[in-house]
């Protein structure tokens, strides 16, 4: 979690990224006023199941998905927003990090994605907090139970080591509970395949910066049932300044990364019905980090390690199967900051030195579930399940400022946990081109104690156009951090919202196109209340959040060697709070996220060559700032293209040009992005 550390705090454990004990920062959560606005929009975008030009000249692959309702189903017999980015887009992706690629999506906003190598990825999904949409790993929620919030941090993905993505958007804390309020994104990792007996990739690529990748795919199955894969991927870059050197003097240290990321399952088919697997995942990180907006730090690092271990059964009978799941999680993250070189938030109104920090936390997640999914016949079928989290932290961090030294008493596991236990249904009907689904779930939290959802998604499919409506509730329960922490409160209830959703697609060999219209209605959101008197703080339930906006994308196919693809995201919100005298008042909050962003991709295909261009535009954004206005960042636009040409079925030469027209700009006021920047690369398959 690099970069951006103080803009980022809501990511980073950092000094620098908690509640100050003497300047308190109120976090800024979102609310927004009602309306549903859907707009025609006729723009061009890549169909989620497809960035490949087929011999067949149909642009919708349409593969099984799974993760809009637990099944195995096809894109048209569900009403949900769902989009995937195919194995053959990840292998034309080589050389970026997942951010990066999802950074290109429809409704998503990865923050830090065009920052030095390593940075913390802020994922924003339709104007939603970052905390507030879901990561799954192969169907399971995963969480940092060490942060100030729980969310899963997107670099230590390995785009080599993930088999497909698929991006749900929408409430979906029905299915998979606390987090699901703007969505769910399923990683899904690499697995043999039928018939596959020994299958080896690697990729290997330079960059700018001195960046290096290597990664390294073995997997197959043998005899008796078994299967296995496992694979290594290494990242070293020397990277540059986090921080932005408005001087120019070239005084600023580089910011450079060096990860290791291990997997590796095992599995089994016990008979025809019943198979187990396991899974394990292993990451580390060890880079540069700067203290603050245009401020640079040259001996501040972070080390962070994730593990990873997870085991899965599925049973299957004539009209359905039963799935049982376990996962530990486990974060460690360790801060230094020895004072050789003095760092500080020298822009700020207040000036605030840290001389020296050392910071550890520690944070582990359990997850066990137990599900089943039954046809009835005569287009009915039911998933339900019941479920347990669990997740606990210790934390100790000491900080020596300008101000004097600051240690609050450490946090331990055994004081420092939380446990959910919660049961869901869901009944699905699917006939004649009609679909619906209809479901709830019960959660019960160990300090907060209950609360629910519900979720209604009917859709229609007429010819080649499908019209659909999803209602639906979700929650995000407050983190460790924000119970236990010196700022924490155990009379914090969940964040609850209710999010509607209505639009239409059409879908035909060389066109397909979709408008959504999307209003999501917070309350009870999480805010960090600073006393004006004593200016003590702590985190309070307070305000309302209300989000809505449009996606418009498509994707168009001309003869057999041209695809052209863009999508749009329309999105804003206000939070509705009290101000310092007790008066009702609402504002813009949707800090460091464009109203509009614009992606338009074309793609030329001929024998053995591609050659790509994606342009994104977006608008300007504002920065919260301390004691003042926001400050209006402008929008930019940036161009990349890539090439790749196949020798053979089993060797691909590539090489990208991102940001073509070395556009300065930022993300995140004070914090660096690249210019003009190359790779360069070759897969390998065998």
């Amino acid at each position: 979690m690099k970069g951006n550390v103080k803009a980022n705090r809501h990511l980073c454990s950092a000094a620098c990224c908690r509640p100050f004990p003497l300047l308190h920062f109120k976090f800024i959560i979102l609310k927004t006023r009602t309306l549903l606005a859907i707009g025609l929009f006729f723009s061009l975008q890549t169909f989620s199941q497809s960035v490949t030009f087929e011999k067949d000249s149909t642009i919708s692959l349409e593969p099984v998905i799974i993760t809009a309702n637990k099944i195995e189903q096809k894109q048209r017999e569900t009403g949900k927003v769902l989009t995937v980015i195919t194995s053959e887009e990840l292998k034309q992706n080589s050389g970026k990090s997942l951010g990066e690629i999802l950074n290109q999506k429809v409704g998503i906003m990865i923050g830090g994605s065009n920052s030095t190598p390593g940075s913390v990825q802020t994922l924003y999904v339709r104007g939603a907090a970052p905390a507030n949409t879901l990561i799954l790993l192969d169907g399971v929620p995963v969480y940092d139970a060490s942060g100030i919030s729980s969310e899963f941090d997107l670099n230590t993905f390995m785009p080599a080591q993930i088999e497909r993505v698929e991006i749900l958007k929408g409430a979906q804390s029905t299915l998979y509970g606390s987090d699901a309020v703007a969505g769910v994104i399923n990683i899904i990792s690499k697995k043999p395949a039928a018939g596959e007996k020994i299958v080896t990739d690697l990729d290997l690529s330079a960059a700018s910066f001195d960046t290096y990748r290597a990664s390294v795919q073995i997997r197959g199955m043998v005899k008796g049932g078994w299967n296995y894969f496992a694979g290594y991927n290494k990242l070293k870059s020397n990277g540059f300044s986090s921080a932005y050197d408005s001087t120019e003097n070239g005084n600023y240290d580089n910011d450079g990364v060096n990860q290791d990321a291990f997997v590796a399952g095992l599995g089994v088919k016990i008979t025809d019905r019943f198979s187990l697997n396991s899974y394990f995942k292993y990451d580390q990180s060890i880079a540069g980090i700067d203290a603050g907006v245009y401020t640079d730090d040259k001996d501040y690092t972070y080390n962070i390690k994730n593990t990873v271990i997870g085991l899965r059964s599925e049973y299957r009978f004539a009209k359905g199967s039963l799935h049982l799941n376990f996962q530990r999680n486990e974060y460690n993250r360790n801060y230094l900051n020895d004072s050789g070189n003095i760092g500080g938030y020298s822009n700020d109104p207040f000036a605030f030195f840290f001389k020296y920090n050392k910071e550890a936390y520690q944070g582990t997640s359990h997850f066990a579930e137990a599900y089943t999914n039954i046809s009835f016949g005569k287009g009915f079928s039911m998933v339900g399940g019941m479920e347990y989290r669990r997740q606990a932290t210790s934390q100790d961090y000491y900080y020596l400022s300008n101000y004097g030294p600051f240690q609050p008493v450490p946090l331990s596991k055994d004081t420092s946990h939380t446990s959910q236990y919660s049961s869901y249904a869901l009944l699905l009907y699917s006939k004649n081109g009609f679909s619906a689904g209809a479901g709830g779930r019960f959660n019960h939290h160990s300090v907060y104690g209950n609360n629910a959802t519900f979720s209604f998604n009917p859709a229609y499919n007429i010819n080649r156009i499908k019209l659909f409506l999803n209602i639906a509730s979700a929650y995000r329960v407050p983190s460790l951090y924000q119970l236990y922490s010196e700022y924490g409160n155990k009379m914090l209830k969940p964040e609850q919202s209710v999010s509607y959703e209505i639009g239409a697609e059409y879908n035909s060999e060389k066109l397909f196109t979709r408008v959504t219209g999307f209003q999501r209605n917070i309350r009870d959101v999480f805010y960090f209340y600073t006393n004006p008197v004593t200016y003590a703080g702590t985190y309070i339930n307070e305000d309302r959040q209300d989000d809505l906006g449009v996606e418009a994308e498509a994707s168009l196919k001309i003869g057999k060697t041209l695809m052209l693809s863009a999508n749009n995201t329309y999105v804003t919100g206000n939070i509705y709070t009290k101000d310092n005298v007790g008066k009702d008042t609402s504002y813009y909050n949707l800090y460091r996220r464009p109203k509009n962003i614009f992606n338009f991709n074309a793609e030329y295909k001929v024998k053995k060559l591609l050659v790509s261009a994606h342009l994104r535009v977006t608008s300007s954004t504002l920065e919260p700032l301390f004691g003042a206005l926001p400050q209006r960042l402008n929008g930019y636009y940036t161009a990349d293209f890539h090439s790749e040409y196949h020798l053979s079925d089993h060797f691909r030469l590539y090489a990208d040009i991102r940001n073509f027209t070395n556009q300065r700009y930022f993300d995140q006021w004070g914090f660096a992005t690249w210019g003009i920047n190359f790779r360069a690369g070759v897969q390998v398959s065998l």
